[in-house]
């Protein structure tokens, strides 16, 4: 059974990866290493992923360089939550132990790494950076849209072709296991690919007299990764909790009131821990330590944030710009403005 997504445990730049407890890679800067020796030596790769990796080291380098942008995503959708998708890498792994659950967490952290191995092999490939592929050599000739005819150009995302290799590598794990787990990785990696294809815009350039408009030339373009963020997220909120139907082969609602998951829903198997106390069986880094908002009554909040624990209060110094003003030609002067704030942290386990 894998702990960790299969789309993780190959990333070049700066992962290390526990595919089992008894596991401890003892890889860290990975880039430093020749690609067959890297796929050689990564533990837990399936001889698919291993092919995979020797075969395309351009796109393993594009996806260890983009691991950064899809961790920094999760860790802003969930900054003011108990959970904030922290990374463990003093312990040489990503997410620690909190990968051996099935909550909606690692729900998500599976639909967000699956969707930034989307977004990252489309942008280098309409870049330029890959020798495999380039912009969509399908969007040719003329089309159009409510707005009537135009012609394609420019250089459109290749989204179909990070998807297709996106799913032959994050999911070859999987395929391989087919237990619960897997059936629930697979569904979750299928949602975060759907996610960056759903916001792909159409983006044009007119052409005529005076600015008419009267051609234009179009091509599609993927989102700022955020809204494929924003968008996991409010799938995480209405996550389904679900069981293995009688056939092994896909989900029921694990009970009677939930409804059926769809392709879009992200699933989990088991409840969460509460996350307040660390915990290393479970993964939780617990809140002590962790900045609160002692007048919100939110999730941020100091009684929610700190399970009820209490807070401490500090004054600290802040400085920020202000009294900014334009000098011409060609500066913007201002000034540094000294505050004094309060600070408030969650109080440790006693």
């Amino acid at each position: 059974m894998n702990l960790l997504p299969s789309g993780i445990c190959f990333y070049l730049s700066v992962a290390i990866c526990w595919l089992t407890a008894e596991v401890d890679a003892s890889w860290w800067y990975m880039s430093t290493l020749g690609s067959q020796v890297m796929c050689n030596n990564i533990p837990g790769l399936v001889n698919k992923q291993r092919q995979l990796c020797r075969q395309y080291p351009k796109m393993m380098q594009a996806i260890g360089a983009g691991m950064k942008d899809w961790i920094s995503e999760c860790q802003h959708q969930f900054r003011n939550h108990r959970w904030n998708c922290n990374t463990t890498a003093r312990d040489h792994n990503l997410f620690g132990r909190l990968l051996l659950r099935s909550s909606r967490e690692v729900a998500f952290v599976y639909a967000i790494s699956s969707a930034g191995v989307v977004y990252t092999l489309a942008r280098a490939c309409s870049q330029g950076e890959l020798e495999s592929c380039s912009c969509d050599p399908t969007k040719k000739g003329l089309s159009q849209d409510a707005k009537g005819s135009f012609n394609w150009g420019g250089c459109s995302d290749h989204v179909e072709h990070a998807m297709r290799f996106s799913q032959t590598f994050v999911d070859a794990k999987e395929r391989k296991e087919r237990d619960a787990r897997a059936l629930m990785n697979l569904h979750n990696n299928r949602a975060g690919r759907k996610a960056v294809k759903r916001f792909m815009t159409l983006e044009c350039k007119c052409h005529g007299v005076s600015g008419s408009c009267s051609v234009r030339t179009c091509w599609l373009a993927m989102a700022d990764f955020r809204r494929t963020g924003d968008h996991l997220r409010k799938r995480y909120n209405g996550a389904v909790q679900v069981a293995v139907n009688q056939y092994g082969t896909g989900f029921t609602a694990a009970h009677t009131h939930f409804k059926r998951p769809n392709k879009n829903d992200l699933v989990y198997l088991e409840d969460s821990p509460d996350y307040c106390i660390r915990d290393q069986q479970s993964g939780s880094m617990g809140t002590g330590g962790r900045a609160c908002n002692r007048t919100s009554r939110g999730v941020d909040g100091c009684e929610v944030m700190c399970c009820g624990r209490g807070y401490d209060t500090s004054r600290v110094s802040h400085t920020s710009k202000c009294e900014c003003k334009f000098q011409w030609c060609c500066a913007v002067h201002c000034r540094d403005c000294h505050q004094q704030v309060d600070v408030h942290t969650c109080k440790g386990q006693t």
